[in-house]
């Protein structure tokens, strides 16, 4: 039996005051990657001067592009979270920021936030709005997080992250020295602070986005595992205002996360897309009709049916067969977005539908602007997290939205009368059974560099595990995005190689079409044909 690893809160806390960055050190400075600063105050990636830094430059980035409506601020259940939110507050209040937070100082998912500053920007204020969400997602208890939203209202660009990235690390350098704050009490009190009601706000709208009465008309038995999650107290309203039977299965908030199973590698992280974190619920999956977790910021979803957890590329098949089937008011030449380290049963789906795929990057920020304008229906990345539009075509939120999507399992058992798993056998049916795998492969820093910077030219190999290559990759083909990497494609199978920003390591995707032994073939090839580029 693994032992559980030690997660002592108050040396968490106190590290987050006490101590801080020596800026000389590349890993503790700011640094936002795909989704925002991440670190831990154990370490001096994550401590009250970073969030006092990277606060007071957005507050001069909001200047400087005029975006004078509300900044709308949430947190996960996180225990560095609650800290560096109480830090970010102080310094907004300070710079006359419209601050708005959860009454009660309770937790607010990433969703939720993207919905507001859509909601606000679309009601013809003459300010615009924009958002924070602190939170380091699924990682494990001793990590914190903070991310910004523009007034797009997902992710933010590399462009943005990476001035605000820049101006937070000047800051630092030059001893917050620049920053402007105020004491917490104060600023909760402050003209330019209120405090709103973002579940009401929130649940208010489901109906916009998924069919609710059909759900509730069901009687289906759905049981919500927010596995200690920034959505906890929001399943009771939304039961409650459309008349579905949800039972929340753990309703602990507990910020070493001391119900999660571990992991396959003994820590404790909060994926709703590992059997191994996600255990519990399956174990109960029996109980109920259809059933669902999600991470602590609700931007990823878990699905459980009576078959057990379906894998995240599985379940996007599924909610891009359903809905591009079932909303009638979407664009008809809206597209299907996907990230190209996705399965391929979303190309042939796509394909069948007769639906424009856009592939792009990873990273959830090439989907906001085709979401925004309706251009994609939906988008969804491998990791287990997506949005799509509301039930008329428009936008409802452009970041990755864990109840949308559970809700969505619900309503496709609801509808058709069968699980979204029995609907996935019918696709591997129709479009064949995909073999799907992600592997990590140790690299040097320099290689890593080198894997960034690949041509197809670099790729000598005209076959792949048997097939002859039918493309060769390092742009997106959806908008022409570097990848940052490599994609070599055949009829039946493909690999994806990417570098990791935080490790000496590259992830090999690959999928194969034909079989177990044939995507083996696959990773042994593309370890090679990679180890050639270098």
């Amino acid at each position: 039996m693994q032992e559980r690893p030690d997660i002592n809160i108050p040396r968490l806390i106190a590290a987050y005051y006490t101590e801080g960055p020596d800026i000389s050190e590349k890993g503790q400075r700011v640094s936002f990657g795909t989704y925002g600063h991440r670190g831990s105050s154990l370490n001096n990636s994550f401590n009250d001067a970073h969030i006092a830094a990277i606060s007071q430059a957005i507050c001069e980035y909001r200047a400087a592009e005029k975006i004078t409506g509300p900044l709308y601020m949430g947190m996960d259940t996180h225990a560095l979270s609650e800290a560096a939110l109480r830090t970010a507050a102080e310094v907004f209040a300070a710079n006359g920021v419209e601050l708005r937070m959860q009454q009660g100082l309770t937790y607010t998912p990433t969703p939720v936030i993207s919905h507001a500053i859509l909601q606000w920007n679309s009601a013809g204020y003459d300010t615009t709005a924009d958002g924070v969400v602190i939170t380091p997602s699924h990682n494990p208890p001793q990590d914190g997080g903070f991310k910004y939203n523009p007034p797009s209202g997902g992710p933010a660009g590399t462009d943005v992250t990476k001035a605000i990235e820049t101006r937070a690390n000047e800051i630092i350098e030059n001893k917050l020295s620049e920053v402007r704050r105020m004491p917490f009490k104060k600023a909760a009190s402050a003209e330019n602070v209120r405090f709103v009601d973002f579940v009401e706000q929130y649940t208010s709208g489901l109906a916009d986005v998924i069919d609710m009465e059909a759900i509730a008309k069901s009687g289906l038995k759905i049981g919500a595992d927010p596995l200690g999650g920034s959505g906890i107290y929001f399943w009771a309203p939304i039961a409650e205002k459309f008349g579905i039977n949800i039972e929340v299965v753990n309703k602990k908030v507990d910020p070493t996360f001391s119900f999660m199973p571990l992991d396959h590698d003994g820590k404790v992280r909060m994926d709703c897309s590992s059997p191994w974190a996600m255990a519990n619920l399956v174990a109960l999956k029996d109980k109920y009709d259809i059933a669902f977790g999600n991470d602590p910021d609700y931007d990823r979803h878990g699905i459980v049916t009576a078959d057990g957890l379906m894998q995240p590329n599985a379940y996007l098949a599924v909610a891009v067969d359903y809905l591009f089937t079932h909303r009638g008011g979407w664009n008809k030449n809206a597209a299907i977005g996907k990230t190209l380290v996705s399965s391929s049963m979303i190309d042939r789906v796509a394909a069948a539908l007769g639906r424009r795929l856009c592939e792009v990057p990873v990273g959830f920020k090439w989907f906001v602007d085709g979401l925004l304008s309706g251009e994609l229906g939906f988008g969804g990345e491998e990791s287990a997290g997506a949005s799509f539009l509301c039930r008329d075509g428009r936008a409802w939120s452009t970041d990755k939205d864990g109840f949308i999507m559970s809700l969505l399992a619900a309503e496709i058992m609801a509808v058709t009368g069968v699980s979204p798993s029995e609907h996935y056998r019918e696709l591997m049916k129709r479009y064949g059974t995909p073999y799907y795998s992600r592997q990590d492969v140790p690299a040097s820093r320099e290689e890593k560099e080198k894997l960034k910077k690949l041509s197809p030219s670099d790729v000598a190999a005209q076959t792949l595990a048997g097939e002859k290559i039918t493309a060769k990759l390092t742009a997106a083909p959806g908008n022409g995005a570097p990848i940052g990497g490599l994609k070599v494609m055949t009829a039946n199978g493909w690999f994806a190689a990417r570098p990791s920003g935080t490790e000496d390591i590259y992830k090999i995707y690959a999928e194969s079409f034909i079989g177990s032994d044939h995507l083996t073939a696959i990773k042994e090839e593309a370890a090679k044909i990679v180890a050639g580029a270098f």
